[in-house]
């Protein structure tokens, strides 16, 4: 008997060390703890204190969820412009609400922004597939008039931390456990997609279709179903960002998320998420959304300029461009040589 026979673990113990070592989460994840240790080293406070710590794990919070939303539709090869859009209309209808509505409950004010941002990625996704048109044309334009329905319908006007309930606030600054409420709720849509995209056959498919559509199509997929549906998530998510934006900073004006689709979409695709579909895991949009945010709040800690701060998200962003080209070759030319093998 081999030593192999004998410890009939160490087989799925390797293959699991291997899996994760190849991962293109893990070094993503290792310059994430770089980037925290480097800046902990130059400045304790920035980990060791309760409040470094507590922000190192809340303000990525907001955007992990729009870079969840936006990792699913790049999963089909598309891409959500408008999530910032999104994100700025619900936060606004969510003070509305609370202003207009005295005494309704905080349950509704949530299910009214996670449903009004479904509805605008149901839009979205209508439009994509059912016009034929790049997802990146379509969501610019709705980009636009989601922004411009929220400055004429908030103006000059915005929603004050006094026209917020104090239990609504509660949820932006709170803690449970030591924890940020914030950063449980994104943690809990966070493992919720990925195990939908694991463990379900509808979360497999979106697979399918990013990496071929037209393949996907004859096979038998519903593509247009899938490929509404993923921007109806994320149109979700931004709307529960929303909501949660709200209650983080307290102030909405016609402003609010401008900006936040870029950086959703630099999180996914630094987290490993090829623009090209079909490749990538929401964790890995996790870990991308926390190594943006903590950069940024890590740079300036180690006396960087404003200017190099983005010149190091550019080349993020452009690395792992790079990266994911280099994998798909060098995976490509794996099945061609196993192809050969087999012949």
């Amino acid at each position: 008997m081999t030593a192999l026979q004998t410890r009939p673990g160490s087989s799925a113990a390797s293959r699991l060390v291997r899996h994760v070592g190849t991962a293109r989460e893990t070094g993503i994840l290792l310059a994430l703890v770089l980037v925290v240790v480097v800046a902990a080293v130059r400045n304790p406070s920035f980990l060791l204190s309760s409040d470094g710590f507590r922000d190192l794990l809340l303000t990525p919070s907001l955007l992990l969820l729009l870079a969840i939303g936006q990792a699913i539709v790049i999963i089909t090869r598309n891409v959500d412009l408008s999530v910032g859009s999104v994100l700025g209309l619900t936060a606004y209808l969510t003070g509305r609400l609370f202003i207009d509505v005295p005494g309704i409950p905080i349950v509704v004010v949530f299910a009214g922004g996670i449903a009004a941002g479904a509805i605008l990625g149901l839009i979205n996704g209508a439009l994509v597939a059912f016009a034929r048109v790049p997802a990146l044309v379509i969501t610019l334009g709705t980009l636009y008039i989601y922004r411009g329905m929220n400055v004429a319908w908030a103006g000059s006007d915005r929603i004050n931390a006094s026209d917020l309930p104090a239990g609504f606030r509660g949820l932006g600054t709170g803690q449970l456990v030591g924890i940020p409420i914030l950063t449980l709720i994104a943690a809990v849509v966070l493992v919720a997609a990925a195990w939908y995209l694991r463990n379900l056959r509808s979360g497999r498919e979106l697979y399918a279709i990013g990496s071929d559509p037209a393949a996907a199509h004859l096979y038998g997929l519903n593509v247009t179903r899938r490929v509404i549906a993923a921007f109806v998530v994320s149109g979700a998510l931004a709307g529960l960002g929303g909501v949660l934006f709200a209650a983080r900073y307290g102030t909405v004006s016609s402003g609010a998320g401008l900006g936040w689709e870029l950086q959703a979409i630099a999180a996914a695709v630094i987290g490993g998420v090829a623009i090209s579909g079909g490749v990538g895991t929401v964790w890995g949009a996790a870990i991308g959304a926390y190594l943006l945010l903590t950069i940024n709040r890590a740079l300036p800690i180690l006396g960087i300029d404003d200017f190099w701060q983005r010149a190091v998200v550019g080349v993020l962003i452009l690395g792992s461009i790079v990266l994911d080209r280099v994998l798909a070759v060098r995976q490509s030319r794996r099945l061609i040589a196993q192809r050969e093998v087999d012949r």
